[in-house]
């Protein structure tokens, strides 16, 4: 569907529209989910192009697929890689929606997992706590968000033998 979908908007609107970027990214998120890396990184490279191009690289958008980039780079073990796009996307989400917005919150968790994976303990629960005050705020106690940063901040206590606060 996604390529029927692609082939329509390229031929009617062009590679560069916005709707046929949308799509691209879009299969660019199926080729992830398959385990295609290779083509989920020529599809998220192709969008991410052609939305700065279309709308700029703040746009939130265009930060979606920063983020989806973040996302398949942390997934390859490409740590450097995949810091570089949440810190771009925390960046510019925090420009877009401001630093409590759960867009910018997901992100900040997304930086503690990866440093959490990199052994950086201390930035790890930096990221964690941050993600956890501003989903209880945004979003209370019992969302998934929240409970999701609760969960990865039980984990890292866990693997700090802080047995204690992980049963917490």
């Amino acid at each position: 569907m996604y390529r029927r979908a692609l082939e329509g908007y390229e031929e009617a609107w062009g590679p560069e529209h916005t709707s046929t970027l949308d799509t691209v990214n879009n299969l660019g998120r199926l080729y992830a989910d398959q385990g295609k890396i290779a083509e989920a990184e020529a599809m998220y490279r192709r969008a991410l192009e052609g939305k700065e191009k279309a709308w700029g690289p703040e746009h939130p958008s265009t930060l979606d697929t920063v983020i989806n980039l973040g996302l398949l780079y942390a997934d390859q073990g490409k740590r450097a890689k995949a810091e570089a796009m949440y810190r771009r996307a925390l960046e510019g989400t925090e420009k877009a929606w401001g630093p409590e917005h759960p867009s910018t919150l997901d992100t900040v968790n997304n930086l503690g997992i990866l440093y959490a994976d990199q052994g950086k303990r201390a930035e790890a629960e930096a990221m964690y706590r941050r993600a956890l005050e501003g989903t209880e705020k945004a979003c209370g106690p019992e969302h998934p968000s929240t409970l999701n940063t609760v969960n990865n901040l039980g984990n890292l206590y866990a693997d700090q033998g802080k047995m204690a606060e992980a049963e917490a």
